[in-house]
C-alpha cells in the first residue's frame, strides 16, 4: 500500500470520532499495537532528541525497505509514533524521503497537541526521514 493510501485510511479513521477525547483514546489504542523495539535498542543513541517523553526509534533496511520499531514511556506519544510507523515503515528510502505526511494536519493532530508534543512529533518525523536518507546513501 502506498504512503498516501495509508494516510487516507488514517484520515477516514479519525473522521469517525466526534471530539478530541475520542481521538486521543484512538491514539492510545494505536500505541498498544506498536511494533515494539527490541530491548537491546532501548539505548541512549536510539532516543529521539526533542521529545519531552522518552521515545526510542530503531530502523533497519530489509529488502530495500525501511522497517521501524519504537517504544515510548508516554501513552499519547506511543500512539503518535505508532501512527508514524504505520505510515512510513515498510517503504523504500525514496518513498519515505518524499512523503508529504499531510494526514498530520488533516486529522488535526498539530492543533490539538501541546507544544512539547508537537515538537516531539516533528522530531520523530525528522529522525525517520534522516534514517531513510542514510539508507539511501548506503545503497
Amino acid at each position: 500500500m502506498k504512503i498516501e493510501e495509508i494516510e487516507n485510511e488514517i484520515i477516514e479513521e479519525f473522521e469517525m470520532f466526534d471530539d478530541w477525547m475520542q481521538k486521543y483514546e484512538h491514539l492510545i489504542e494505536l500505541g498498544k499495537s506498536l511494533p515494539l523495539i527490541d530491548a537491546k535498542y532501548k539505548t541512549e543513541n536510539k532516543l529521539i532528541k526533542g521529545c519531552q517523553a522518552q521515545v526510542w526509534l530503531h530502523s533497519e533496511l530489509k529488502d530495500g525497505k525501511v522497517i521501524y520499531t519504537a517504544d515510548s514511556d508516554a501513552i499519547i506519544t506511543k500512539g503518535m509514533v505508532a501512527l508514524m510507523i504505520r505510515v512510513l515503515s515498510d517503504h523504500t528510502p525514496d518513498e519515505i524521503m518524499n512523503a508529504k505526511l499531510n494526514f498530520v494536519e488533516k486529522i488535526g493532530l498539530t492543533q490539538h497537541l501541546s507544544p512539547t508534543r508537537s515538537n516531539g512529533l516533528v522530531s520523530m518525523i525528522k529522525q525517520m526521514k534522516l534514517d531513510a536518507i542514510a539508507y539511501k546513501i548506503k545503497q
